[in-house]
């Protein structure tokens, strides 16, 4: 997951009929929007856990943040269909780890200095 997360949204939803993935208007498949096969496995992930892949289709909506972030975004938005849709795939989804969300959020830029961590220049006299 990135490391700042920084007002991103996801919108899922779970089709049943024909088998095709979408994420931003963009199809999976041809890795247009997540460019590397990692981030389409990491986005997917619950899919292939529960042996769901050609039962479901995704289409995705998301904006905010990085493509890492997205992805991370994706598989808690898909994670949270499926346990939607069959309450009984919450145990696997669950201890696998993908029902939680990332807690990790950008830290707040401090009074008196010019960010979050950053200082002024020390000056001794």
């Amino acid at each position: 997951m990135s490391e700042f997360l920084i007002n991103l949204m996801v919108s899922s939803f779970i089709i049943v009929p024909e088998v095709f993935q979408f994420i931003s208007r963009h199809p999976v498949g041809a890795g247009e929007y997540l460019r590397r096969e990692t981030l389409v496995q990491a986005a997917f992930q619950a899919l292939t856990l529960t042996n769901t892949v050609s039962k479901y289709n995704v289409v995705a909506r998301v904006s905010g943040g990085g493509l890492t972030g997205q992805s991370g975004a994706v598989r808690l938005a898909v994670a949270r269909a499926l346990v939607r849709e069959d309450e009984s795939l919450r145990g696997v989804l669950g201890h696998a780890g993908m029902l939680t969300r990332d807690p990790r959020m950008k830290e707040r830029k401090k009074y008196g200095q010019p960010g979050a961590r950053k200082r002024f220049q020390f000056s001794k006299r």
